[in-house]
Parts: C-alpha cells; structure tokens; sequence
C-alpha cells in the first residue's frame, strides 16, 4: 500500500511539473510555427514553447531574424508604387499561365 501511495504522488509531481514548464520542440516543429510566430498569431503555451526554443537554438534563432528582416522590407516595398510598364510585363507572365 505503501509503494502505491508513493508513485501515486510521484506521478502527480509529474503532472504538476509538466503543466508548469512549456513543452520542449524540436527545430521542425518551430519552423512549422514560424509565421504565426512572426505575426504574433501564437498564445500561451505555444508562444512560451516557440520562445523557449528560440533561445536555446541558434540556427532557428537565425532564421526568425531573417524572416523579420525581409517581412520589415517587403513591407518598406510595398509603398512604392509599381511602374506600369512592369506591371504590365507582370500580368502578361500570369497570362500565360491561365488555362
């Protein structure tokens, strides 16, 4: 009887230590979360999971970085106005492409 109690409440130390620590995830699983990441799209626990990752692995760390920075300059892109000559040559490429 003893025994049971004991791993009853190993097992509910566990469970509390479990719900208190975000979930360790792996580089593809980051990479899965990245633009809902980048948009601020992730809460709670996946946020937290995403962040945790993040600091510990420097190769996604990079590539968030990367990502921010081309985000920030597309953006910056956009508020140029395209030629029309461009926009023309544009729409005639996707023409081509239309069954």
């Amino acid at each position: 009887m003893h025994v049971m109690r004991a791993l009853s409440s190993a097992s509910r130390g566990k469970r509390q230590s479990i719900m208190t620590e975000p979930r360790v995830i792996d580089c593809e699983e980051a990479l899965r979360r990245l633009f809902e990441y980048l948009d601020a799209e992730l809460h709670g626990e996946p946020q937290r999971e995403m962040a945790q990752h993040l600091e510990r692995c420097r190769s996604c760390f990079s590539r968030i970085e990367f990502e921010k920075r081309l985000k920030a300059y597309t953006a910056e892109l956009r508020r140029e106005p395209v030629p029309p000559e461009v926009e023309r040559r544009f729409r005639t490429l996707l023409d081509t492409f239309k069954c």
